[in-house]
């Protein structure tokens, strides 16, 4: 099932049409060792399907469920609904709103947006688990017009985005990390460093003064006057370029309120775009993995 982007919707559908494919399906891929108790590790069990298919350790009798703990804790949907919720996201590496994700499954917006804020916030919980290293560089960018009036650029009072992507040795762009952030001081760049890079690695950035004493201990810190005709930051620029139209061309620009969401879910495709086929076996393992806690309310 790794190549699900080369079959039609139809056919994904035909392929987990009932309750128990889907159910078989996320059993393999959350147990593929076989049932271990979340609570004392015993590999015996009792299948109290009366219960709505709950598994009872035959040790400690803790009763858990297959979704138990994830971003789908207590779904009142259909496995279907979220196993072909899963695949329209992983289709189309523009993204789906949930206007659209609401007329292909003929849901209401709000269960679509429902399905949509807790796959994207597995989508974010993935992406905070790793670090860039190597060659990286690193920049800001600000989202949404100013106000009437207002002053663009730093400094402005719309929405600050610090961005870093590593590079290949020879040059070409790896993994991205984007983040919303309240500031561009020392201390917020130094923090979004930290949390987004190994120390040791080389950072590439402009002469902003906030970037010089943050990067300047732990980090090989490369930077110069930004200069538009160079390669200075080339591929950067590029794919903020890229995300700023995914935002506008998707969600048509109305992002600022779950901006950071939206973020996420362009680095996670971003960082899969060698992956087209395995979207979807790759989501829904992240959606397996995900816990239910790192949902915003």
């Amino acid at each position: 099932m790794a190549h699900t982007e080369k079959i039609s919707f139809k056919q994904f559908r035909d392929k987990f049409a009932s309750e128990n494919d889907c159910r078989d399906y996320f059993r393999e891929v959350r147990w593929s060792e076989g049932y271990i108790c979340p609570k004392c590790g015993c590999k015996e069990f009792m299948y109290l399907k009366c219960r709505g298919g709950i598994y009872q350790c035959r040790n400690c009798r803790h009763q858990t469920t297959l979704t138990a703990g994830t971003i789908m804790h207590r779904t009142h949907l259909p496995l279907t609904t979220w196993f072909w919720a899963i695949y329209l996201v992983s289709r189309d590496k523009r993204g789906i709103s949930a206007t659209q994700l609401a007329a292909e499954l003929e849901l209401s917006y709000e269960t679509a947006w429902y399905l949509l804020k807790r796959i994207r916030a597995a989508m974010g919980q993935r992406e905070q688990k790793y670090l860039l290293s190597g060659i990286t560089e690193m920049d800001d960018f600000y989202y949404g017009g100013p106000d009437q009036g207002g002053k663009r650029g730093r400094g402005t009072e719309q929405m600050n985005v610090m961005v870093a992507l590593s590079k290949t040795e020879d040059g070409k762009p790896q993994f991205l990390k984007m983040q919303v952030v309240d500031d561009l001081k020392g201390t917020t760049v130094g923090a979004f460093a930290h949390s987004s890079i190994s120390t040791g690695s080389a950072i590439q950035s402009d002469g902003y003064p906030s970037y010089r004493k943050p990067l300047a201990g732990e980090y090989d810190h490369q930077y110069s006057v930004y200069d538009p005709h160079s390669d200075i930051l080339h591929w950067l620029h590029m794919v903020i370029d890229n995300a700023k139209t995914f935002l506008l061309g998707t969600y048509h620009g109305n992002c600022k309120k779950n901006l950071q969401m939206y973020l996420n879910e362009f680095c996670y495709r971003f960082n899969r775009r060698f992956f087209k086929n395995e979207l979807f076996t790759r989501l829904l393992h992240v959606v397996v993995q995900s816990n239910i806690l790192w949902v915003a309310v």
